[in-house]
């Protein structure tokens, strides 16, 4: 059966917006990693310089000289976990501008320093991706103004968005990061994946 030439042009219609919308996907996906790239190496590197002029001694208090952040966007630290090769700024609020941008200190819990249950998010697909792969006893760290604050990794789980317990505040000073899960799913992601961290005692 032969397709008639109006439906012939409705097809190739159909094939060449498909086209101009996978591109255009394509491009905001790359205009939107690029745009986090740089914003995260320029960011470190005044954080850097900041720090050298600092020169803050290892972190022996429980709470920091001052508040890092105030506003959503400000700059709270940097997290690093050497074992996943991981090393992002983090950023203040956890709304999609400051996500998309860097991981985000959750707003309502102790910033590093201070007493308490640290809460950090991230996205599965970009900064937290490598998350999928940390285990017990890795080693993480909060880089702060004010000092530099060690956790060690005591669980993992996976919990219901709805679970808001693993963000309350704890007796011992405790590390939470948060990121959707599966880290593989197409879609919305219906689960997180919670990782717990103790603060070191030598920190």
């Amino acid at each position: 059966m032969k397709i008639r030439m109006p439906a012939r042009r409705a097809l190739r219609w159909v094939e060449f917006l498909l086209a101009i919308s996978g591109a255009l996907a394509l491009c905001y996906c790359l205009f939107t990693v690029t745009g986090a790239w740089i914003y995260q190496a320029w960011q470190g590197h005044l954080f850097k310089a900041a720090l050298l002029r600092e020169q803050p001694e290892p972190a022996q208090t429980v709470a920091p000289r001052r508040r890092l952040a105030a506003d959503p966007g400000a700059i709270v630290g940097r997290i690093e976990i050497p074992s996943l090769g991981l090393s992002d700024m983090i950023v203040e609020g956890v709304a999609e501008p400051e996500l998309r941008l860097g991981v985000g200190h959750i707003p309502g819990t102790p910033l590093p320093g201070e007493p308490g249950n640290v809460a950090i998010a991230g996205h599965r697909d970009t900064f937290f991706r490598p998350l999928r792969n940390i285990l017990a006893n890795d080693s993480i760290q909060l880089v702060t103004l004010d000092g530099t604050y060690q956790y060690r990794v005591v669980s993992t789980k996976v919990v219901d968005p709805s679970d808001v317990q693993v963000i309350k505040p704890t007796r011992r000073d405790t590390l939470t990061l948060v990121t959707c899960y599966p880290f593989y799913f197409v879609e919305s992601a219906p689960k997180r994946f919670i990782v717990r961290a103790v603060r070191s005692t030598a920190s």
